[in-house]
């Protein structure tokens, strides 16, 4: 079995086909599918709804479809389904490419894209747009879903990729970025500014245990997550920046890792709508608006490493897409 512990986290799933069970003590607060996620923390909430409303979630027999409702005591049985096998076809997308061999091929991912199939995303990925651009030469370590894929970005995170077109090239990807032997630099724009300016953060990022669907800075458990942060640029008042330009260099690729260090911080990537809390000030607001970013202002710059067939080093380098550049324009102006 390949090792795939380099990849960012995966959501963690049960096996397929797999009966859980749980038993909700009486005088429970809150809603049902909430109580459930507590006792089974292997599934999470958005899960536990669908499988509620499938009807795969019974209560001492009978099934619960209401997640909302108030958690009754007793004793619950939840049934995941075996997923139907999901064989990614390929797909005439266009990509941006930046270097290509006949070991690897490299990318300018857009923003929308999502790395490759999974909950919600059936189609439309990169991996769709590689398997029409390669045909069967990616390699087939990543499995039947990502054929290729040695690391991701976000869905909605823009920026340089690497994926592997050989068995040979894959392996040596996965030992570099095992090793932390890869040079990755995102630029992240920011609310307010970090404090210190510049610095490295060492956490260990999970899952929330108050939000399934989210990750979060955990005192125990998880990952261990090094990020290291410069702050480039501020804009508003020197004395009370209203939003700031970050680099951020990787040495771990946990999920959710710059969104989540730099919301730790007080100051979140903009336009995050998962890990934004708190709205910036109203002329970042309008900036946000007339710049038509829709997603967190985080693009992946700079991937460096050495060619691991050819023992080349390479180093690849985009500038920001147009509505992170349009927005840091009129951050400019504040």
């Amino acid at each position: 079995m390949t090792d795939t512990s380099h990849l960012p986290d995966d959501d963690e799933v049960p096996a397929s086909g797999t009966r859980l069970e749980a038993r909700l003590p009486d005088g429970l607060a809150g809603r049902l599918d909430r109580a459930l996620a507590d006792a089974l923390p292997q599934v999470s909430r958005a899960r536990l709804r669908a499988l509620m409303e499938a009807g795969a979630v019974t209560r001492e027999g009978v099934p619960v479809r209401d997640p909302s409702a108030r958690p009754a005591a007793g004793g619950y049985c939840v049934e995941v389904p075996a997923p139907a096998a999901a064989i990614p076809e390929p797909q005439d997308i266009p990509l941006e490419v930046l270097f290509e061999d006949a070991s690897l091929i490299v990318v300018n991912k857009p923003a929308g894209m999502a790395a490759h199939p999974g909950p919600g995303v059936p189609d439309a990925t990169l991996v769709n747009a590689l398997l029409h651009h390669c045909g069967a030469s990616l390699s087939g370590i990543g499995g039947v879903a990502r054929p290729g894929i040695v690391h991701r970005l976000d869905k909605e995170t823009s920026g340089v990729m690497v994926a592997a077109k050989t068995d040979a090239a894959h392996q040596g990807l996965a030992a570099l970025f095992a090793a932390h032997d890869i040079e990755r630099l995102y630029l992240a724009l920011v609310r307010g500014a970090p404090r210190p300016p510049r610095g490295e953060i060492r956490t260990r990022i999970g899952r929330s245990s108050h939000d399934r669907m989210k990750m979060a800075v955990l005192k125990s458990g998880g990952r261990e997550a090094i990020t290291h942060y410069r702050t480039e640029r501020v804009f508003g008042p020197a004395a009370a920046p209203l939003a700031a330009r970050v680099t951020c260099r990787l040495e771990t690729g946990r999920t959710h890792q710059i969104r989540v260090h730099m919301a730790s911080l007080g100051s979140p990537c903009l336009g995050d709508p998962v890990y934004g809390s708190g709205a910036p000030a109203m002329s970042v607001r309008d900036a946000i608006k007339a710049s038509g970013l829709e997603r967190q202002a985080l693009h992946a710059a700079v991937l460096g490493f050495v060619h691991p067939v050819t023992g080349e080093a390479l180093r690849f380098e985009t500038p920001l897409p147009p509505d992170m550049d349009g927005l840091e324009a009129r951050l400019s102006d504040l």
